[in-house]
């Protein structure tokens, strides 16, 4: 379902505001769709000008530098004036593309409290600290590799 909503996501942004991609590393982290969330379309972010990109870039990600905030507002403004559509043809667009962010948020801070209920689980496992001690195994597939089952475990599953 995730993945889905991210080619739904995909096929919106495209109609909107395409020139987006690129502009943050990573086009589904959170600051990019907690950014894209408040201005969704090109005209929205040449509207808002450089300052307040810069305040709301910096708002959302408090660990990065006032410089790095800077860049993306630049490069925000730059996707912006080269986005094919100068104004957006239909609302629906909009408010489907406020739908997948907050879908994708929401799957995302699902994921993350499910990778840190398998941590908590996993470090239980005794075997779990000498799996993942093995070169190119890390947290994720070390706490999925399970013992053999035994001679009696086969039997139990078979009866």
């Amino acid at each position: 379902m995730y993945v889905q909503a991210k080619l739904q996501f995909h096929a919106v942004l495209d109609q909107v505001f395409p020139e987006y991609r690129g502009v943050f590393g990573d086009l589904f982290s959170k600051i990019s769709l907690l950014f894209l969330r408040e201005f969704p379309t090109s005209e929205s972010n040449l509207g808002a000008g450089e300052a307040k990109l810069v305040e709301r870039v910096s708002c959302i990600c408090t660990s990065r530098s006032e410089r790095w905030a800077k860049e993306k507002a630049q490069l925000i403004m730059a996707a912006a004036t080269r986005n094919p559509f100068e104004k957006t043809s239909y609302e629906s667009h909009l408010v489907s593309l406020k739908l997948y962010i907050g879908l994708l948020l929401q799957f995302q801070e699902h994921l993350s409290d499910l990778e840190e209920k398998i941590d908590a689980l996993a470090v239980q496992i005794e075997e779990y600290k000498i799996v993942q001690s093995i070169p190119g195994i890390g947290k994720k597939i070390a706490a999925t590799i399970k013992e053999k089952p035994s001679i009696r475990q086969w039997k139990g599953y078979l009866a």
